[in-house]
């Protein structure tokens, strides 16, 4: 993959980019691929640890240089007021967790009776592999009963592999 090295540090009015920098801008930060998959089936849990939902998709980079973007929505319910939390992993939840406690691609409900809210979850992972790579949303509670795709709502997603 081209890397925009040849491009200068700044942009001054007037500018004008030569072929190579051109080309260099034209391959750096694509979408290569995009795959998507959707799950329209209620998962109920009452794990404490999380546990996929059965929502995966599989994408193999092309080049080790490539991130992907991992992209996630859907509706989660905690019908015992309690917490219920989402993040998504490199594999099967015995794999990598690519979400975080502080709040970046960790979505939850809080507690006090039953709620219901819709989840995104927006991650860019570096694999640094051209190995297929899955990738599993994945939900816990702090205890009670939580739903994902409740009312058997769709949830989605989404990877793009994006060049370096």
């Amino acid at each position: 993959m081209a890397t925009p090295t040849t491009l200068p540090a700044t942009f001054v009015a007037g500018n004008v980019l030569e072929a190579e920098q051109l080309n260099d801008l034209r391959g750096a930060f694509r979408v290569l691929q995009v795959v998507q998959s959707t799950l329209s089936t209620q998962f109920n849990t009452t794990s404490t640890s999380f546990t996929s939902v059965g929502l995966t998709a599989t994408i193999t980079p092309t080049s080790t240089s490539s991130a992907v973007l991992v992209m996630y929505s859907g509706s989660q319910a905690n019908a015992s007021g309690q917490n219920v939390f989402t993040t998504v992993y490199r594999g099967t939840t015995a794999g990598t967790n690519l979400g975080t406690t502080n709040g970046f691609g960790f979505a939850y409900s809080t507690a006090g009776g039953t709620t219901s809210s819709g989840v995104t979850g927006i991650i860019l992972d570096t694999p640094a592999t051209i190995s297929a790579q899955v990738y599993t949303v994945a939900m816990k509670t702090s205890g009670g009963t939580g739903s994902w795709s409740e009312n058997n709502t769709r949830s989605s997603i989404t990877l793009m592999e994006i060049s370096a």
